[in-house]
């Protein structure tokens, strides 16, 4: 989920009026929420009788609206290895809660991959009152284990991350997400730490993040499917998912993005339709008063799961499941979406792999970036759409939608809004990080970049970057406080770096990363997200009775500069008027002067 809609209803809930009123309904009925449409898919013949041995605690609650706790659902999935060779529990993380962050591994080949094998990884409960993935887990591996369905082990091998956010999971309620129709008890969205994991594949700042990372690093997934549940608009569908490059716009993995495209979503919908359910495309509407107004592509930035993936070369599809679908619902069409997804890597993994090994060969000299979304459509888009009617809201005093749950027989026809670069950046050969910024060479290193450090000190000729009028951001976002700089000023320099600096190459599978990463102009860059705040910081003062008269010296030796301050005297009088600000003008032109102010320490090599 990547919006949050400020709802009327839910609003009233919180207040004192209502309290009683609330207390009169279980909280998990939210008789606020839109109907939801009659559903009885074919895919119900999936669940298993609450009297099964292995009935997962999804399928035995009677209204199959309830996920278990992290505790139960430990104790389920050790129950389940202990009784099946197929399955087995690894450890690859703790939170900062110190709850072990583990992964579900079903396999045929025992504790070493078959290579030959494709990979299959499910990620569930980054978002972790966004679970589906965890009880549809839960089936499906209890199904491979002991229903006959083994056989999709024969020729790949899956990964089931049930809970990311563990500590989040445990920060649970029955009023987490009042947009979300079930589970009855949700987790959190943050973690314990108020971060939201799912903005932190690039900067990668959080165990959980450098855990998965790792986990990744260590079974190279073929297909790495992040599963969440949206907000937002009512409409059929129920599966909504996607990717970079969908549709044939562009991608940093265009090859992976076609595959995806022309192979992988033709047999994904009919393995869905099939079982009774809505698949679509991902939704993000562009104006929450106007369903009919247009959709865009959510952003496409390396913060999120889908834009790290094509940047990475990791081929990523993100799962967003209606959240006013119920819970049984989601649930079960991420089952299908799991096992169809085993089923099509056994039969086209090699085309897979084929397209990511092209992705991955990709050099570009440029690297575009920062994109907003475009103002003219990008082609019209087929919606599925469901009834509604505005009223007038004596809560917002304005009017509001109001959905009524039925699908509209009219196929709508939307503006869909892409998206397109502000920004181009140039591939240098490499990079070199200094060795007192340690903590980013190890964030460097967690994503697994190469890069080679140095044993010895080493004075390089090196382009450094002078920030050209940075800009602090009014707020926190995630714990940073971002820095905007829209230009930059270079200088070569010959430079001396000290034992255990890097040079960062960006010829290797994760050199767009690299670029994205350390160049201060992206906005998704660690000097973005505001981790080099020592350079906004000028060191080393001068007093007006020592610039006064130097200034004095410096235009009488030098007619250049003073006509140059004259100048600007001339045409600028709110300078001419503040005699610092003209004292300032001569500072920074003298060799007293900061000179690491606002200088980058990360250099370019070219």
């Amino acid at each position: 989920m990547r919006t949050s809609l400020m709802i009327a209803a839910a609003l009233l809930i919180a207040s004192p009026a209502m309290s009683q009123s609330v207390s009169n309904v279980a909280p998990w009925d939210q008789p606020f929420l839109p109907p939801a449409p009659e559903w009885n898919g074919a895919s119900r013949n999936l669940l298993r009788d609450a009297s099964d041995p292995w009935v997962t605690a999804f399928e035995a609650d009677a209204e199959h609206d309830f996920s278990p706790t992290y505790a139960d659902t430990r104790a389920w999935f050790d129950r389940l290895d202990a009784a099946s060779d197929l399955i087995r529990i690894e450890q690859f993380g703790v939170s900062p809660e110190n709850r072990p962050i583990y992964a579900v591994i079903a396999s045929k080949d025992g504790a070493a991959f078959d290579p030959a094998k494709p990979v299959l990884m499910i990620q569930a409960g980054i978002h972790p009152g966004e679970i589906d993935g965890k009880d549809a887990g839960m089936m499906l591996l209890r199904d491979i284990a002991f229903y006959g369905k083994d056989d999709l082990l024969d020729r790949v091998n899956l990964i089931l991350i049930p809970i990311l956010s563990v500590d989040g999971h445990e920060r649970s309620g029955v009023y987490s997400r009042p947009n979300q129709r079930g589970p009855r008890i949700q987790g959190w969205r943050n973690t314990a730490t108020n971060q939201n994991l799912n903005r932190d594949y690039l900067k990668m700042d959080q165990p959980e993040m450098r855990a998965v990372r790792g986990l990744i690093l260590k079974y190279r997934p073929d297909l790495y499917v992040d599963v969440h549940v949206t907000d937002g608009m009512d409409y059929q569908y129920d599966v909504t998912y996607g990717y970079n490059g969908e549709n044939g716009v562009w991608s940093r993995s265009p090859a992976t993005a076609r595959w995806l495209d022309d192979a992988f979503k033709p047999a994904m919908n009919a393995a869905l339709e099939a079982q009774g359910h809505i698949p679509g495309e991902l939704v993000f509407g562009v104006d929450d008063e106007n369903p009919r107004a247009g959709l865009s592509d959510g952003g496409l930035g390396e913060r999120f799961s889908n834009g790290w993936g094509s940047a990475a070369h990791v081929p990523t599809i993100l799962i967003e499941n209606h959240s006013l679908k119920p819970h049984e619902q989601r649930v079960l069409g991420t089952y299908v979406f799991i096992e169809q997804a085993l089923r099509h890597l056994a039969t086209d993994g090699a085309a897979l792999r084929a397209a990511v090994a092209e992705d991955s060969a990709l050099r570009p000299a440029q690297i575009p970036t920062n994109f907003v979304a475009v103002d003219t459509p990008t082609y019209t888009r087929a919606f599925k759409g469901i009834t509604y009617e505005t009223y007038d809201s004596p809560a917002s005093g304005r009017r509001e939608i109001r959905w009524l749950g039925q699908p509209d027989p009219e196929l709508w026809q939307v503006p869909f809004f892409g998206s397109r670069p502000t920004l181009t950046l140039q591939r240098p050969e490499a990079y070199w990080v200094p060795a007192h910024r340690a903590d980013v060479i190890e964030r460097l290193r967690a994503h697994g970049i190469q890069m080679e450090t140095l044993e010895a000190p080493r004075t390089v000729s090196v382009e450094m970057l002078r920030l050209d009028d940075p800009k602090l951001a009014t707020r926190a976002n995630e714990g940073h406080v971002g820095v905007n700089v829209t230009s930059v000023t270079p200088e070569r320099r010959d430079w001396t770096f000290q034992p255990g600096s890097v040079r960062v190459p960006t010829d290797q599978v994760l050199g767009d990363v690299v670029v994205l990463m350390l160049e201060p102009q992206s906005s998704e860059s660690l000097f973005a997200w505001g981790l080099f705040p020592e350079v906004l910081s000028r060191v080393e003062y001068i007093e007006g009775y020592a610039i006064a008269p130097l200034a004095e010296r410096m235009m009488a030796a030098d007619p250049a500069l003073k006509a140059e301050f004259e100048a600007k005297l001339a045409a600028e009088p709110d300078f001419a008027a503040n005699g610092d600000a003209r004292l300032q003008w001569f500072y920074e032109r003298t060799p007293f002067y900061d000179d690491h102010y606002r200088l980058y320490p990360v250099a370019r090599e070219n």
